[in-house]
Order: C-alpha cells, then sequence, then structure tokens
C-alpha cells in the first residue's frame, strides 16, 4: 500500500501544474486516501459514462431561452396574488465585482414582486458601501442598512430582517447568484401549496469565470437527514411571520445561523408544510473564505453546527447528542435505562456454515444487552445443517423454530415474528455477520424514536463494497426499486454525504433490518400471499408509511453479507413468472409513488444506482 502511495504521489508531483489538472488530481488522490483503488475507480465509472457532465445538462435542461423567461412571464402575469418576497442579504467587504453581480442576479429576476434588503456590516471598503447606496437610490426595491459597529453574520441578518416588509423571506449571501426564474418557483410554490411554511431549493456552486458545478439536487423534506447536514440551505425561503416568532437570528450561532434558524422554525410547523423545489435556484461563489468550497474556511460554523442541533434536541426533549464528522454530523440517541428486550430473527435453510459465522458473530460481538436468537429453520433437511441447527439451539438465549415444510421467508418470519418475546425485532438474514459490536444499539435507538418505522443497516460484501445503503424507489430496468448506491467502496461519502449520514428512505432491506414488534403486526407483517419472491421488504416499509413511520437507514451500523453480490437486473435477463407478477403487483399497488421517490431527486436518473444525472429531468415541462 505504501508503494502504491508513493507511485500516486510522484504521479501527482509530475502532473500537479498541468493546467486544468491540478485540481482533479487532488480530488482523486483524496479520493484515493478514503477508498482506495476502487473508489477512483467507481468516480472514474461515473464520470466516463457522459452522465455527469453537468455543463451539458446545465446547457439542455437548465439554460431558459427567450421563449421560456416569455412563457413564465405569462404565468406571472394570470396569478391571481403576486406575495411580496423580501430578499435578505448581510453583507460585508464583498468583492465589489461579485456584489454587483449579487445584486444584478435579483433585479433581472422574471418575478417582479420583490424586494432586497441589505444590511451592511460595517463594512471598511468605501466602494462597497457606495456600491450599496447608489443601488439604494436609484432602485426603490434596494433598501440598505449601514450598521455603526461590526456585530457579525447574525446580528446583521436582523438589521435586514427589520427591513422586511413581505410575507416570505429569501436568503441570500453578498456574492451569490440568483437565477432568472428563482423567484418565479417560489411563488408558484406558494400559489400551489397554501400552508407551505418552509421552502427549499436544489442548488450548484458558480466560480469566478461564472462555471456552475457541483449540483446538489435534493431530495423532499427529510428531517433525519436535516438533522445530519443542512440540506434545507440554498435557495432558502420562509415565512416572515414564523421567522419573527422564533424570534429572528441568534447571536452566537454565527456560520450556521440559516440552519439554526431553519431548525427552530421546523419545531413549529407540521412536516407537510415544508416543500422542496427540485430546480437549481441558487448559486454559491467557490472561493477562499466561502463555505461553498470547505466547511474549513469557517470552522467555527462546525461548532455553531453542533450547538444548534443539541440546543434542538433540549428544547424537543429528545436525549440526543450530536457531533461533528467532516462531512455532516452524527447524532446518536440514547436507550431507555432498561433498553427493550430484541428478537433477533435469522431465517436459514440448508445453510450451516452461514448460520453458524452469523450466530457466532451475533454472540461474540454485539454489545446491546438484552436479546433472544430466534432461528426460524425453513424445512433443511441436510445433516450438516441439522447438526448446526442443533448446536446453536444449545446456545443461551437462542430458540430454533423447526418448519417441515418449505414456505417462503416472507411467511417465515411473519410465523417468528408472532413467536418473538421482544418489543422490537430484527430480521436477520443467515448470510449476515456481525462486525462491530453497537449495530444494534445503533439501530434499536433510531427505532424506538417516535415517529419511526423500520431501520436499515449499512451492508457490505467482505471487501467492503456497499451492498445496501437505504433502497430508492423506481430504480432499474422493472421500475420497482434499487439498492442506493450498491458497489460503491466504501470509506467515500457518496453524493451529498447521503451513503455516510443517517437519513429517511422510502425503504431499507429486510437482511438486517430492525422494528418495534407493535409496528409490524400494526401493518400486519410481510405480505406472504402477493409477494413471494421480490420487493415484500420494500412493501412493508411503504405500508408503515402509510401510517405516518418513517424508515430509517444508518450507516453507523456496518455489517458484511455474504450473499453473492447482486446486480441491477438487465432487460435482456430471464425472470421467473412469479417474480414478474411481484413487479406487476407493487405497480398495481403504490402506482405513481414507484416513480416518484420523496427519498430521491427527479433530477436523478433512474436507470443508475449511483446518483447520476437524468437525461432529461423529470420535471414537469414549463
Amino acid at each position: 500500500m505504501k508503494s502504491v502511495s508513493r507511485l500516486f504521489d510522484f504521479f501527482l508531483t509530475v502532473l500537479w501544474k498541468t493546467p486544468g489538472v491540478g485540481g482533479r488530481l487532488q480530488r482523486a488522490w483524496r479520493m484515493f486516501r478514503k477508498a482506495g483503488w476502487r473508489g477512483v475507480q467507481w468516480e472514474l465509472g461515473r464520470r466516463v459514462t457522459g452522465f455527469n457532465d453537468y455543463a451539458r445538462w446545465v446547457r439542455d435542461y437548465d439554460t431558459p431561452s427567450p421563449a421560456t423567461r416569455a412563457r413564465l412571464a405569462q404565468r406571472v402575469a394570470s396569478m391571481t396574488e403576486l406575495p411580496l418576497i423580501s430578499v435578505v442579504m448581510p453583507s460585508y467587504n464583498p468583492n465589489p465585482v461579485w456584489l454587483r453581480e449579487a445584486i444584478e442576479s435579483v433585479r433581472e429576476q422574471i418575478y417582479p414582486n420583490w424586494e432586497l434588503c441589505i444590511a451592511d456590516d460595517a463594512s471598511p471598503s468605501e466602494e462597497v458601501r457606495a456600491i450599496l447606496k447608489s443601488y439604494a437610490d436609484s432602485d426603490p426595491r434596494i433598501k440598505v442598512v449601514f450598521r455603526p459597529k461590526n456585530g457579525h453574520i447574525s446580528a446583521a441578518s436582523n438589521s435586514a430582517l427589520d427591513l422586511v416588509t413581505g410575507s416570505w423571506i429569501a436568503l441570500m449571501d453578498h456574492d451569490d447568484l440568483l437565477p432568472a426564474h428563482a423567484l418565479f418557483w417560489v411563488a408558484d410554490c406558494i400559489a400551489s401549496h397554501p400552508g407551505v411554511q418552509l421552502i427549499y431549493s436544489d442548488e450548484d456552486k458558480i466560480d469566478e469565470a461564472l462555471n456552475r458545478s457541483g449540483p446538489y439536487f435534493k431530495c423532499d423534506w427529510n428531517v433525519d437527514l436535516f438533522r445530519s447536514q443542512n440540506m434545507f440551505s440554498h435557495l432558502g425561503v420562509l415565512s416572515t411571520d414564523l421567522v419573527r416568532a422564533v424570534g429572528g437570528f441568534r447571536l452566537g450561532l454565527e456560520g450556521s445561523q440559516d440552519w439554526d434558524l431553519v431548525i427552530r422554525c421546523m419545531e413549529r410547523i407540521a412536516p407537510g408544510q415544508v416543500r422542496h423545489i427540485p430546480r437549481v435556484l441558487y448559486h454559491w461563489r467557490v472561493h477562499a473564505e466561502s463555505t461553498a468550497k470547505s466547511m474549513d474556511a469557517k470552522p467555527y460554523a462546525v461548532v455553531a453546527g453542533e450547538r444548534a442541533l443539541n440546543e434542538h434536541f433540549e428544547r424537543t426533549q429528545t436525549r440526543a447528542k450530536a457531533e461533528h464528522i467532516g462531512f455532516g454530523y452524527r447524532v446518536r440517541y440514547a436507550l431507555p435505562e432498561t433498553p427493550p428486550l430484541v428478537s433477533l430473527v435469522v431465517t436459514t435453510r440448508n445453510a450451516a456454515a452461514s448460520l453458524r459465522r452469523c450466530v457466532d458473530s451475533i454472540v461474540q460481538k454485539t454489545a446491546y444487552p438484552r436479546y433472544e436468537i430466534i432461528v426460524a429453520d425453513n424445512a433443511s433437511d441436510d445433516a450438516a445443517a441439522q447438526a448446526c441447527l442443533a448446536a446453536v439451539e444449545g446456545l443461551p438465549n437462542v430458540r430454533v423454530l423447526r418448519h417441515a415444510q418449505r414456505q417462503r421467508v416472507a411467511g417465515l418470519r411473519n410465523e417468528a415474528v408472532e413467536a418473538a418475546t421482544g418489543e422490537v425485532i430484527a430480521l436477520v438474514d443467515d448470510s449476515i455477520e456481525v462486525i462491530a459490536p453497537d449495530w444494534l444499539t445503533e439501530m434499536v435507538s433510531l427505532a424506538l424514536q417516535p415517529g419511526v418505522g423500520a431501520v436499515g443497516a449499512r451492508l457490505m460484501d467482505p471487501r467492503r463494497i456497499l451492498t445496501h445503503a437505504g433502497v430508492l424507489l423506481g430504480l432499474g430496468v422493472d421500475g420497482v426499486a434499487g439498492h442506493s448506491h450498491r458497489g460503491m467502496p466504501a470509506g467515500r461519502e457518496g453524493y451529498g454525504g447521503r451513503a455516510a449520514l443517517i437519513q429517511s428512505f422510502s425503504a431499507v432491506s429486510s437482511a438486517c433490518m430492525v422494528v418495534r414488534k407493535d409496528r409490524y403486526l400494526e401493518v400486519g407483517g410481510f405480505d406472504a400471499s402477493r409477494l413471494q419472491e421480490a420487493f415484500a421488504d420494500v412493501d412493508l416499509c411503504l405500508r408503515l408509511g402509510e401510517i405516518d413511520l418513517r424508515t430509517l437507514w444508518t450507516p453507523y451500523a456496518e455489517l458484511f453479507d455474504h450473499k453473492p453480490a447482486a446486480r441491477p437486473r438487465k432487460s435482456t435477463d430471464a425472470a421467473s413468472e412469479q417474480y414478474l407478477s411481484d413487479v406487476a403487483y407493487m405497480k398495481r399497488r403504490w402506482g405513481a409513488l414507484l416513480q416518484n421517490d420523496p427519498a430521491y431527486s427527479p433530477n436523478l436518473m433512474l436507470e443508475r444506482e449511483d446518483f447520476s444525472y437524468a437525461w432529461p429531468p423529470r420535471l414537469a415541462p414549463v
């Protein structure tokens, strides 16, 4: 490994100053250090396909033509109400060129009913002050207050907030840009969703030459991901009344003041009052002092983020603690003083070696204090399996439920759950191997949180290649479901950090799934009669969702899955009648949801599992 690293270092040294190559090599080196050659190969695989050529994607799908602008203007003219949107911009000594560009991007909005509220935080630059005064004098929609003393960004934002007369507030930095249609889509969202209180959009980055890069195509509102990263971010639009009700921006939270504001607003509203606009409506300026480039530019923001989250947990009486992990935040939820008994249901058939490895790894490595193991045997009939069953049955806290007749795994699990004495169920395939002691503690602590149904784990093959990082609806040739980031080497965070942060998904795999027994029984367990070969776990999670229970995935419960590595099915692959019947049932039962997964984005493709861009996006035409 050291020799390979030295060789790669030499390669970087030779090419470092080649125009346009240095930055890419730096990224490749960081990737290599995190995930090895497989990580580099994974990223190259995403890039060489052409599916992630963002400049071309912007040109084809996100550069409004004159005709499109005219249609948007016509739609504005037909709106019955035009809410005033107040763009709040704290300013301190920005690059004068970028400041002008930021202000002009607001003035060029297709939607006309806006005001720009700027608070200058005692900038020492006379040029900056002159620019702001000139705009305020020439455009009545632009209001400027000059603070006599520097108070940092929270105080400046509150000064800008004092200028607001609109019913909606859009947050903007002094060197970033809004595309011309940004406020139109905000107004359209307000008109389409009368109860909305918080609105956020997708975003990307823009450099000094106005080249766009690094889009974050976000999912719909995902409170668990929001507690792991500020996915709300930009463009963020908030109800003015709500912002004032929570007291505006808090001093002492500088660097994460916007996130803290949204957290406090979120506590007062229902999840359905947060809406996502799946369009890039904000361009972050990338420069050395910008968090668009790196959180290292503002290390105090990290501390403020931890404080914002931890005070949120205190206010909501949630026993949890957040800590920064470099690319986001990890939240650890506390177990009750007396942890509930967990029944681990391990299904098996004629797999002596796998079963023994699974059970031994659970017994030897699991730190969780209270559990029983129920081995549900599916009519094993070979001698090695029978001997293994007899051996594990002799272990403490292990029961074996033998079935004389072979049956579908879904039915087998349902019977085992009925027989379980635990308050919490952990479904475990016999191909699973425990590799870290806290896996069950992590999953149970999440499953016990209010509003949570199923919890899934981070599964890898023995080479540490991801086999499960959550299930996304609509992926693959059958259009039912696929696995997020399948095939990606461990050590990488994935798209937008989504392979390495706690978050909600529409479904998770039952190869390792934890769920409270009462919730499992409330929805009837697995549908063993209709789904006999595939998607029973997806269907279970979706039915939990119907009773307003979230499905969570955590990267902090890591296990090996020794099943042969699966790959997405191709259209040329043979499929059994039963499998095709399961596909047909899922499409009848879940319909349009399969094509509109709230945990995914219409700007990301359904044909691949690596979060490549969609060509074209699945958005309604303008």
